[in-house]
C-alpha cells in the first residue's frame, strides 16, 4: 500500500452487486471530495497451498492474480467517466484482512452484501462480524435490495454509469456517451433522512453524533429511533420491565433529551425522534426503506448494533433496503455533556 490516504475504500469481486456498491462509494467519495480507492484481493486457500509444491503454488498464484486483474478491469470500465481522484489496487492476502488493514487510514469502507465470495461471502459467513466489528473506520454495507430500487438503478449492460456529472455543478447533465447507453445520473439531491438507531449505550451516542454529522452535511433531517419490543422478549434489549404505556412515555422523554443534546452540537439540524413498537431488527429494516443512510454503533445493550453484528445479522442484511453504516468503537468528548440535557436511556 502507498503512504497516501485512501479516502473512501470499496472492495470489489467482479459481481454486479459489488459494482453497485462501487456506485454508492464513488458518489460518496465525490460528495466528500475524497479519493476513491477500489480494492480487490486474492489468496491461495490454506488447504490448497499446503498440498502444493513451490511450482504449483506459483502457477496458482499467477492464475488468481490474473483473475483479480480481470475484476479490476471491469471496475475501471465501470468507473471510466468518474471525474474524481481514483486509485485501483490489487492486493495479495485474505480479503477481510486486507480491508481491515485499509481501515487504519481510510475515511470509510464500502462493501456489498452479496458477491462471488471474497469480501461479500465472508460478511455473511462464519466471520460475518469481522469487518464492521473490527474496522477502525465506519463500514457501509450496501444491501442487494438497495440496487433494485428504481431511484438507485444503474446501467450495467456496458459497465458504464454516470456516477456524477462531468461538471462540478450539481445536477448538470451526464456525459453524452453515458446518456446514449441509457444510464441515469444520480439525483441532484436526496431528500430522504439519515436514521440513527439508538439503545442508550455510549457506542450508540457516538454513532448518533456521526449520523448527525452525515445529516447536516447532506442538508436533511436526522431521525432518532428506538425499538420498544414486546415485554418478555429475550431477543432484544428491553430498557425496563413495566407497562407498555409507561415504557413508551419514559423512552420518549429520554429520546427528546437526546435530541436537545444533539441540537446543542448541531443547532441548525432538524431532528425527529420516535419510539417504535417492535423488535430492533424489524424496526431497523423498516427504517432502511425510507432512509438514505442508517447509522449504528458496533456495540450496545443488545439493541440495533447487537442484532446487526450478532446471530441475526444475515436476516437484517437480507431485508434491508438502504445502506447501513456501522460506526466503530471510539471516544467522543461530546458525550460527556449528555446528562446535562435530561434523563439518559
Amino acid at each position: 500500500m502507498t503512504q497516501e490516504k485512501p479516502g473512501v475504500v470499496v472492495g470489489v469481486d467482479g459481481s454486479e452487486q459489488s459494482l453497485r456498491a462501487t456506485h454508492w462509494a464513488a458518489a460518496e467519495a465525490y460528495r466528500r471530495s475524497l479519493p476513491l480507492t477500489v480494492v480487490t484481493a486474492y489468496s491461495i486457500p490454506a488447504f490448497a497451498a499446503s498440498s502444493m509444491d513451490g511450482g504449483y503454488a506459483m502457477m496458482d498464484d499467477s492464475s488468481l492474480r490474473a483473475g483479480a486483474e480481470r475484476v479490476m478491469d471491469e471496475a475501471k470500465q465501470f468507473l471510466r467517466d468518474y471525474p474524481g481522484e481514483l486509485d485501483y489496487r490489487i492486493e495479495s492476502g485474505d480479503p477481510t484482512a486486507v480491508l481491515l488493514e485499509y481501515s487504519d487510514d481510510a475515511e470509510m469502507l464500502v462493501v456489498g452484501s452479496r458477491g462471488r465470495g471474497g469480501f461479500f461471502g465472508r460478511l455473511l459467513g462464519s466471520v460475518s462480524s469481522a469487518l464492521p466489528a473490527h474496522a477502525k473506520c465506519p463500514t457501509v454495507l450496501v444491501p442487494l435490495k438497495f440496487s433494485a430500487k428504481e431511484e438507485n438503478a444503474v446501467t450495467t449492460a456496458t459497465g458504464a454509469i454516470p456516477i456524477v456529472s462531468s461538471s462540478s455543478q450539481p445536477g448538470a447533465a451526464a456525459p453524452e456517451s453515458l446518456i446514449e447507453e441509457g444510464a441515469h445520473p444520480l439525483r441532484a439531491q436526496d431528500a430522504r433522512p439519515v436514521v440513527a438507531g439508538v439503545d442508550g449505550s455510549d457506542y450508540g451516542r457516538v454513532a448518533a453524533l456521526v449520523a448527525a454529522q452525515e445529516a447536516a452535511e447532506r442538508g436533511v433531517t436526522l431521525r432518532l429511533v428506538c425499538a420498544l419490543p414486546p415485554l418478555g422478549s429475550t431477543l432484544v434489549w428491553i430498557p425496563t420491565h413495566i407497562e407498555d404505556s409507561d415504557a413508551l412515555a419514559e423512552l420518549e422523554e429520554k429520546l427528546k433529551a437526546g435530541r436537545s443534546w444533539l441540537n446543542s452540537h448541531f443547532p441548525d439540524l432538524t431532528i425527529e425522534v420516535e419510539v417504535i413498537d417492535g423488535t430492533a431488527v424489524d424496526v431497523l429494516v423498516e427504517e432502511t426503506r425510507r432512509a438514505q443512510l442508517t447509522v449504528l454503533g458496533t456495540r450496545g445493550r443488545g439493541g440495533f448494533a447487537g442484532m446487526l453484528l450478532g446471530s441475526t445479522s444475515q436476516g437484517v442484511l437480507q431485508h434491508a433496503e438502504g445502506p447501513l453504516m456501522v460506526v466503530p468503537d471510539g471516544e467522543d468528548e461530546r458525550i460527556q455533556d449528555r446528562a446535562d440535557f435530561g434523563p439518559v436511556l
